[in-house]
């Protein structure tokens, strides 16, 4: 009963504002529209985004498998080595000793094999 009293008095009290609601209404649904917009030019984007990381991430695996077949480096080594900025067998094996040895995971032994290419 007291809720139906405050509807019909709110219905009294705000008749002229009801009528300016309504071209606020219409600008909130061109918002929610130009929103979506934006949205979806964002998904797209992030899904762009997706596909080229997936790319590196693929060909980071692949000169990592490329790097355990040097002798004496393994995954964990590999990896470190990749991820140090030796990206390729032929720049391990050019590179300087004190450069091999600053990367975490290798030591004086590997870098011996390595040297002996």
């Amino acid at each position: 009963m007291i809720s139906k009293f405050l509807s019909k008095l709110k219905s009294i009290l705000f008749k002229s504002a009801a009528s300016s609601e309504t071209p606020l209404k219409e600008e909130k649904k061109v918002t929610k529209s130009a929103k979506s917009t934006k949205t979806k030019a964002k998904t797209k984007a992030k899904t762009k985004a997706k596909t080229k990381s997936k790319v590196k991430t693929s060909n980071s695996k692949k000169n990592i498998e490329t790097l355990t077949s040097l002798p004496g480096v393994g995954a964990k080594s590999a990896k470190a080595l990749f991820e140090a900025g030796f990206k390729t067998k032929e720049a391990v094996i050019a590179a300087d000793e004190k450069d091999l040895l600053a990367v975490s995971g290798v030591g004086i032994n590997l870098v011996k094999k390595l040297k002996e290419l």
